[in-house]
Parts: C-alpha cells; structure tokens; sequence
C-alpha cells in the first residue's frame, strides 16, 4: 500500500469511527449485520470514497425516518390493510407511519411506539 493510499484510509477511519458515525451508523449496523464492529468498519472504508462518507451521515439522517415508516408498513401489516384491502386511507397509514417514526427519533423504544400505532390503526378501524 503506497503512503498516499495509507493516508486516505487513515482519514476514512478517523470519519467513521468519530463519536456521531460510530453511534448513530456503525453501531447499529453492525448489530443489525451480527457482525464484528472492526469488519463493518473495513468493509465502509473498503466501498465508500471520502465524499460518500462526508455525505452519508446527513443521507443516514433523512433516510432513517424513511426505514423506520417501511418497518411499520410491514409490522401494521398495512400492506394488507392498505394496499390490498383498501380499509385503511393512504392519508391514515401515512399519518400512522410518522407518529410512529417520529416517536422513534425522539427516543421512544421500537416496540412501545409500535403498540400505540395499533392502538391508533384500531381506532381507524373502527370507525
């Protein structure tokens, strides 16, 4: 490996293991992946350039609300609801989506955000 190709992953790892990538991006992947912290982070610094990886964490940012409503899509099985049986208004599942990818942001745990988006799907169901 040649000293300028040595620098620029030496600037890669410095980004992606910075406090906010390492929590908000690596982690999490990582888990998800059930995979080693360590490979993750070679396998980024492998595939991403260097403005992939100053971009990604704003495009992390938005995308994550983005994951998180397709989630509840499928956990509500809204797929049926929605899509197939058509008793439930893309205008109510939208809405369900964001209360509940908005009450994830701000903190609230996966599971119980869930639980109060059935309670609402319920409520729109018996109307």
């Amino acid at each position: 490996m040649d000293d300028e190709q040595s620098r620029l992953e030496l600037m890669k790892t410095r980004i992606i293991r910075s406090y906010r990538w390492r929590e908000d991006i690596v982690k999490p992947l990582a888990e998800e992946l059930e995979i080693d912290l360590d490979l993750f982070e070679q396998i980024l610094i492998n595939k991403l350039d260097m403005s992939s990886l100053e971009a990604l964490h704003p495009r992390f940012e938005s995308a994550r609300q983005r994951c998180i409503k397709e989630r509840v899509h499928a956990d509500l099985q809204l797929c049926w609801l929605e899509d197939v049986m058509e008793i439930v208004s893309p205008q109510q599942s939208e809405y369900i989506k964001m209360k509940i990818s908005q009450e994830v942001i701000d903190g609230i745990p996966y599971p119980e955000a869930l639980e109060d988006g059935k309670k609402e799907l319920l409520k729109i169901l018996s109307k």
